[in-house]
């Protein structure tokens, strides 16, 4: 693919998850830092870009694509060769991918917010109430995740895929404020799994030199 790819990424939030796609797929891309501690992601030369003032953005050529979900989706089909995502064979089972990704996006991606950031969705004096909801919904969904590592390497059992770029960077970001994972044993073994990745190893460095 001869597309000139621009990420626009912050440090340790989820364009994260297309970072690492980009790396795996071996994509040549350049990375733009978009300061969101700044609140540059509301400023006008951003929102000109992505009007919904977040990351990621992907950028093709003049063209723009945003949300992970699709983002990855771009990566998948355009960088067959990296298998993010298994392949399929009829609608039922491509929709099922779309239903996982949608998973990561629209269940465990607001959790997260709603843990590191209560602030978004109350007063000060509301936050632990928010924060305290959140603990509770997030050991919900962990225990599926769990559950299911229990049986499988990976998300889609011995297939590394595009979901646990997704839920590697949900667990990172719950780790890192705080959220404990000691009684996750499962979820543990994966994260240090996915850190020896290749892939992981380089994104993570690419958001250090960011920093």
């Amino acid at each position: 693919m001869m597309s000139e790819l621009t990420l626009f990424a912050f440090p340790g939030s989820c364009s994260r998850v297309s970072m690492i796609l980009l790396e795996e797929a071996k994509a040549s891309y350049q990375i733009k830092m978009v300061k969101l501690t700044e609140g540059e992601h509301k400023k006008p030369a951003y929102l000109a870009i992505n009007p919904k003032g977040k990351v990621p953005t992907l950028r093709i050529n003049d063209q723009v694509l945003t949300e992970n979900p699709v983002i990855i989706s771009f990566i998948n089909k355009h960088y067959a060769q990296a298998n993010l995502l298994p392949i399929v064979t009829n609608e039922i089972d491509r929709l099922s991918q779309l239903s996982d990704l949608c998973f990561c996006s629209s269940t465990l991606h607001p959790l997260v917010t709603r843990f590191c950031k209560p602030e978004f969705f109350t007063t000060d004096s509301n936050s632990d109430n928010v924060k305290q909801k959140a603990i509770e919904a997030i050991n919900n969904t962990l225990l599926l995740i769990e559950e299911r590592m229990a049986q499988v390497k990976w998300w889609y059992g011995t297939q590394w895929s595009a979901l646990d770029a997704y839920i590697f960077w949900v667990l990172s970001r719950l780790e890192s404020a705080g959220f404990a994972l000691q009684k996750w044993p499962n979820l543990q073994l994966f994260l240090q799994t996915m850190l020896l990745r290749p892939s992981v190893k380089l994104a993570l460095d690419k958001e250090k030199k960011l920093s």
